[in-house]
């Protein structure tokens, strides 16, 4: 289970099945720095970018059954990361709670469009040109994308307007990713408790 460190919006967890041995820290109010070490090399790249681009600080150090493939541990990453945002934001008083992020990068255009709700919900438009980027599948972007969504009770929305390059259109998800995070989390001084008019998130 995630456990919130006090006084501040971060919030560890250490995650251990028969499939993957996972362990994840992740601050909201970060600098953008990123400790990754996984077996799934571009998974790592692309949780640096996320990182960078949102702010945040991460460390994550996990190990998987990458033999098999990588799912379980791209999956498994997605539902740690998912619980620690959660845990981090507590009763979610004073955030913006919305943001609509575009990020091209070269020919690639993706945005990403999110809700801090407490009501998980995903939305994927996206159709690569290849279904492999090195020896990564194309398919576990929506895997991690989907769990983070469940497991972080937000609303996802992850379009992909165009692009021709597979490994550009997912680094432009992952950067939009992080940036429309960050800024559905930026406490706002004008927003008096939660911004919902049901006075809970």
């Amino acid at each position: 289970m995630a456990e919130q460190q006090q006084s501040t919006r971060s919030s560890r967890i250490a995650r251990e099945t028969n499939e993957t041995d996972i362990q994840l820290s992740f601050n909201v109010d970060g600098t953008g720095i990123s400790e990754i070490e996984t077996d799934v090399p571009f998974l790592n790249h692309m949780l640096d970018l996320f990182t960078k681009h949102g702010q945040f600080d991460l460390q994550v150090k996990a190990v998987g059954d990458v033999d098999i493939d990588d799912h379980h541990t791209v999956e498994d990453i997605g539902i740690c990361l998912g619980q620690t945002l959660r845990e981090a934001l507590g009763e979610k008083k004073g955030i913006k709670r919305y943001a609509n992020v575009f990020i091209p990068m070269d020919e690639a255009l993706a945005q990403v469009v999110i809700d801090i709700s407490n009501r998980p919900h995903f939305e994927y438009r996206a159709q690569y040109p290849s279904q492999q980027v090195g020896s990564f599948s194309t398919e576990m972007v929506h895997e991690f994308l989907w769990k983070l969504a469940l497991e972080a009770r937000i609303t996802l929305h992850v379009i992909v307007h165009y692009g021709q390059n597979t490994h550009h259109m997912i680094e432009a998800i992952f950067k939009a990713l992080g940036r429309a995070i960050d800024e559905a989390t930026t406490i706002d001084p004008r927003v008096k408790g939660v911004p919902s008019t049901k006075g809970v998130l």
